[in-house]
């Protein structure tokens, strides 16, 4: 019986999945896939374009510049020092005798001209002295007219005439004395030119030697300065000679060389130079500082570029050269630039000589080379480019 009802019910081993279950992991599977396909399919287009950009040439956009062509020009070679001004004559004017000042004659910072008394000492010793040695001189004078008389008579000897003689010239030289010692408590001015602020006062005991006043002549002047053995054989008397001076700024003096030192210096070997310059305003001074330029007289042909143009550095200077160059892609023409190195001579003012590195004509950065490189694409724009100046005049200074 048992087995009949087990024949008649079998029972499965496996459990059933409902229909509704298998349609639910269908759509969840097809969700997921769908995401997947989707990200893969962003991931692969960001892919694409990385890699498109790292193949494309990344040109930078051009740069504004200001631009300048270099120039041949005739500069004369000058030679270059520094020096001081001196007067052509000048003079502490001192006392030779002591005393008390009586009278000062002169105003601080003026003009004296020769013989002008400047300052008077008090002589009203010597002026009695001198009262006593002349009453003497006229005693001994009549005392030599009657021996004159008497030996014209026979009456004295010509002993006693020459001792009257005698006593009468060595009466005369006291009075001759006393009066140049009187003269010499009257200082004069030995020579026409501008006081300096006396340095004495009425009634001030001074001493032999003291110095009273400066005295120099301002027109013209000397400058004196010193330039290397090497450069004495293209020296000579007459050479025009520039001169600049922070008294004067912006101003420039020009003179002439006209004395050469016979001896070099044979502890530095320089050789001693003097110029004369007018001066009919005054503007120079002895003892200023100046900057001196001797002009040679031939002039060479010099390639001449602003200094703004220069990118100094330790390595080398150079400058950048604006060339023309056609873009590959478009066909069509742009300006690029190329570095190249120079070799920078003198300068003047706001220009500088390039003696190596560029040729006339051509054309070059002329500022804010310092964020420039070689190679890049550049746009010109003068505009608002400084014009330069081989004597500048800034209005600030």
């Amino acid at each position: 019986m048992p087995t009949n009802l087990l024949s008649r019910n079998p029972v499965s081993s496996a459990p059933t999945t409902p229909p509704a279950r298998k349609r639910s992991r269908g759509a969840i599977f097809k969700a997921v896939l769908g995401i997947i396909v989707v990200f893969a399919v962003v991931v692969g287009i960001k892919a694409l374009q990385i890699v498109k950009m790292t193949h494309m040439a990344m040109t930078p956009p051009p740069t504004t510049v200001s631009s300048t062509v270099v120039k041949e020009e005739e500069w004369a070679p000058t030679l270059s020092s520094v020096g001081s001004v001196s007067a052509v004559q000048g003079a502490v004017v001192s006392t030779e005798l002591g005393g008390v000042v009586a009278e000062v004659r002169f105003q601080n910072g003026g003009v004296a001209k020769k013989d002008d008394v400047l300052v008077r000492l008090d002589t009203s010793s010597e002026e009695a002295q001198l009262k006593t040695a002349q009453a003497d001189v006229d005693l001994a004078r009549n005392d030599l007219a009657r021996a004159h008389d008497l030996a014209a008579r026979k009456v004295i000897s010509r002993a006693e005439l020459d001792a009257a003689e005698s006593k009468f010239k060595q009466k005369q030289g006291t009075v001759d004395n006393m009066r140049a010692m009187m003269t010499k408590k009257e200082l004069r001015a030995p020579f026409d030119g501008q006081l300096g602020i006396r340095q004495v006062n009425v009634g001030q005991m001074i001493n032999a030697g003291q110095q009273v006043v400066s005295l120099q002549a301002l027109d013209p002047v000397f400058v004196d300065f010193a330039l290397p053995q090497q450069y004495l054989g293209h020296l000579s008397q007459g050479l025009e000679v520039k001169v600049k001076t922070d008294a004067a700024p912006g101003r420039e003096f020009v003179g002439k060389l006209t004395a050469i030192n016979s001896a070099v210096d044979p502890v530095t070997r320089n050789v001693a130079l003097q110029a004369t310059l007018e001066n009919h305003e005054g503007a120079l001074h002895p003892g200023l500082f100046a900057k001196v330029e001797v002009v040679l007289p031939e002039k060479n042909k010099t390639l001449v570029i602003p200094g703004s143009a220069v990118s100094y550095a330790p390595f080398g200077d150079s400058v950048y050269v604006i060339e023309k160059k056609q873009d590959e892609k478009t066909k069509s023409d742009t300006q690029v630039l190329r570095q190249a190195f120079v070799r920078v001579g003198e300068a003047r003012g706001d220009f500088v000589s390039i003696t190596q590195g560029v040729k006339a004509g051509d054309t070059i950065v002329g500022t804010g080379v310092f964020k420039l490189r070689n190679g890049i694409p550049v746009v010109i724009n003068n505009d608002l480019a400084p014009k330069p100046q081989e004597n500048p005049k800034p209005p600030d200074t």
